[in-house]
């Protein structure tokens, strides 16, 4: 049974020409009718040109053809060009190996579609409408219609223009929230429309709906995802805290049991509870949280990696994790169990009821999938209730291949809820929280059905058990470089261990000769800290970062600083010498003028602990490509160009300065990553008039409109930062 949200379209009454006249049907239902009709002459089409392939590509016709070529070899050039001509079938040869593969692959390089996948298109578009008519924002909005319109006119180059219009003026969150309810039409569209013969497999699955519940790993091997994956996976029992007790739902219900996802968060932890029922039985329900966020955690199975994996193969350590999970809580054989799980939990749950292994061992009765991409599974006990609940803004479900509003329903014994949420921003979409308040509100009707269908669950909770689940195989995220001893630190944030470590960022460092005079205006005023020079200059560095997963949260960060003598023996050539010492004994470091960073906690952090002021401000930082685009609103600074060729260097560590009260702090910065140096950079800083201490400061450089004269890039490190060491001056 499949939920659909409430047609725009008005419906009448039966009239003379019955329940199905056209104007009791609501348009985006027609739409999607007409979408399956015409998917289904494109198959047929499809079909016709592989049976004239076969015909073409047959060796009797070939070798009639050489006896008799007087007849046989006009009949030869007849077949190819039904197949190959503009007006033809076009190149659905690529199904085909051999001869016939190659013949394809060019026709389709040559600009030849296939007439079946021009017809496929044309169905997607009809699915398109369709959608739009659910969303009327879409239609609304200039930048969405851009890129619908590049990408189904086959226009590469306006595509790519379009999307990156949308990324930069929406940001990437709300732009992949528009982009949310038709992404998997515009990937099919893509792949079917093309010069790369290999996508056109993948635009079938999407356009035709019919390979939902084959291979859907198509061009990804699976021993790939075990190279990516190696974990054995792990569970050991764990409590849960103090807090964390008193918020349980003390009685079985759908809604208690997302409450009590929503409680574990995504850190690694899943939850088993027994549940007296109306009748008396006890049974059993396994709660599965979903995918944490940030880089992949080596620690945990519940990551990106794990997902993908639980997305394309039955096996992965996050089930086998549940597995030993339940063994370790003794749920009985035969037992009664329900599955409920949010996004890569949702998965891991609908892998566990495909296992013919675990229906045999358990009565697999429920299983609830909110916000996952579960559509090419199945339970492998028929008797099996099962129910998937998404937001047509989230992007994780359509993961699958099926996509929001799909004409295509691959489990009509489903009962399914295909909303259109009010949150349409994501990650926000995605977030239980967020399905929760809208179970609540939006699809109470769908909230009541599955508790309903969840009756024999509901009752007095009288057993919790919490686990911890693990890839054992794994070493713990960062090691060993940033498995260190840590210290806490309070902070006006709270807490903070020390060092502060980084495990995924990204870094560009631009070098600007400047006056020493004026780097010496902005130093402390006192009489033994003067600026490092390379013969009458001084050096400023500004350095900008973007931190992906932290110890304090992900942020972004510039920073200005000056390079400076040694505190007590200053030596002229101490810069150079310090390029061959190790981190620890360097004499020179930098002193940090300035700093903007983008949350709270962050600033707290540089404040209080590294003795560095710094202001919060929106930053856009996009650091990954040739090219560098650093904005700060609050100062004014836009940092941009093109960095120009690249020299490997080794790994550049820091030794930073602050300054708390009448004492200067001396901050390590050890980095660990594939630094690169750029000579010779066409890069411009731009400073406006900003009334930004940031903007003041390098306006006392000079550095308005100047170009770096190096710059170090690293886009992918790791860095841990100790806490601020006081010195005596």
């Amino acid at each position: 049974m499949a939920e659909h949200p409430p047609a725009d379209v008005s419906q009448t009454p039966d009239g003379p020409d019955g329940p199905h006249a056209p104007s009791a049907v609501p348009a985006r239902e027609l739409l999607r009718q007409c979408a399956r009709d015409v998917v289904a002459v494109a198959e047929g089409v499809r079909a016709v040109s592989a049976r004239t392939t076969a015909v073409l590509l047959n060796e009797e016709f070939r070798a009639s053809a050489r006896r008799r070529p007087r007849t046989g070899m006009p009949a030869q050039w007849a077949t190819l060009r039904v197949l190959m001509s503009k007006q033809g079938l076009g190149s659905a040869l690529t199904a085909e190996r051999g001869a016939g593969r190659l013949l394809g692959q060019g026709g389709e390089i040559l600009g030849r579609e296939s007439l079946a996948a021009l017809i496929a298109v044309t169905s997607l578009r009809l699915r398109i409408n369709a959608v739009l008519l659910d969303h009327p924002e879409l239609v609304r909005d200039a930048g969405m219609r851009r890129v619908v319109d590049a990408v189904t006119a086959d226009r590469d180059l306006a595509s790519l223009r379009a999307l990156r219009a949308l990324f930069k003026s929406r940001g990437a969150q709300q732009a992949l929230s528009v982009l949310a309810p038709i992404t998997a039409e515009l990937l099919a569209i893509r792949a079917l429309l093309d010069e790369d013969p290999m996508n056109d497999e993948t635009g079938w699955a999407l356009a035709t709906g019919r390979e939902l519940s084959a291979d859907p790993l198509k061009g990804i091997r699976a021993s790939h995802l075990c190279e990516l994956d190696r974990g054995e996976g792990a569970a050991d029992p764990v409590e849960l805290t103090a807090q964390e007790l008193p918020r349980l739902s003390a009685r079985g219900s759908f809604l208690g049991f997302l409450r009590n996802i929503d409680l574990l968060s995504t850190d690694g932890r899943i939850l088993i509870q027994d549940v007296r029922g109306p009748d008396g039985t006890v049974r059993h329900v396994v709660h599965a949280p979903g995918m944490a966020p940030g880089r992949p955690r080596n620690d945990s199975p519940q990551d990106f990696v794990g997902a993908w994996r639980n997305l394309f193969m039955a096996d992965s350590p996050y089930t086998r994790s549940i597995l030993q999970a339940i063994d370790h809580y003794g749920i009985p054989g035969g037992a009664d169990v329900a599955l409920i799980g949010h996004s890569e939990g949702g998965i891991a749950v609908m892998n566990l009821a495909q296992s013919e292994e675990f229906s045999r061992t358990y009565r697999v009765t429920h299983v609830v999938a909110v916000g996952s991409p579960v559509d090419h599974k199945k339970p492998a006990d028929p008797r099996t209730w099962a129910a998937t609940i998404t937001n047509q803004h989230d992007i994780v479900p359509i993961l699958d291949g099926r996509a929001a509003g799909s004409a295509f329903d691959p489990h009509p014994d489903w009962y399914e809820v295909d909303y259109i949420g009010p949150t349409h921003e994501f990650p926000l979409s995605h977030m239980l929280g967020t399905y929760i308040h809208d179970l609540e509100t939006v699809i109470a009707d769908a909230a009541l059905h599955v508790d309903e269908a969840l009756a024999p669950y509901r009752g007095e909770v009288l057993r919790t058990q919490s686990y911890q689940l693990k890839d054992r195989a794994n070493p713990p995220l960062g090691y060993p470089f940033l498995t260190v001893p840590t210290a806490p630190v309070a902070t006006s944030a709270g807490p903070v261990d020390t060092p502060v470590r980084y495990y995924d960022s990204t870094a560009a460092h631009a070098f600007f000769p400047v006056d020493a005079e004026a780097a010496r205006s902005l130093l402390p005023d006192v009489t033994w800290m003067t600026p490092a020079r390379l013969g009458r200059r001084a050096l400023a560095v500004l350095s900008v970062y973007e931190h992906r997963c932290t110890t304090i949260g992900p942020y972004s960060e510039i920073g200005l600083s000056v390079i400076v003598n040694d505190l007590w023996r200053p030596h002229p050539y101490d810069l150079a010498l310090d390029l061959t010492r190790a981190m620890d004994l360097r004499r020179t470091g930098r002193y940090v003028v300035g700093l903007a960073v983008s949350t709270e906690e962050a600033r707290a952090v540089a404040a209080d602990i590294w003795g560095q002021q710094a202001s919060v401000s929106p930053l856009d930082v996009d650091l990954l490509g040739r090219n560098i685009s650093v904005g700060a609103a609050g100062p004014g600074i836009r940092l941009a160009g093109e960095l120009g060729p690249a020299i490997r260097c080794p790994d550049a560590d820091w030794v930073l300065y602050g300054r708390r009260g009448d004492r200067t702090l001396r901050i390590q910065v050890r980095n660990h990553g594939r630094p690169r140096v750029h000579p010779a950079p066409r890069v411009r800083l731009r400073v406006g008039t900003h009334a930004h201490p940031l903007a003041e400061q390098l306006h006392r450089l000079g550095l308005d409109s100047a170009r770096p004269r190096s710059v170090l890039t690293c886009h992918d490190f790791m860095a841990r930062r100790s806490a601020g060491a006081e010195l005596p001056r």
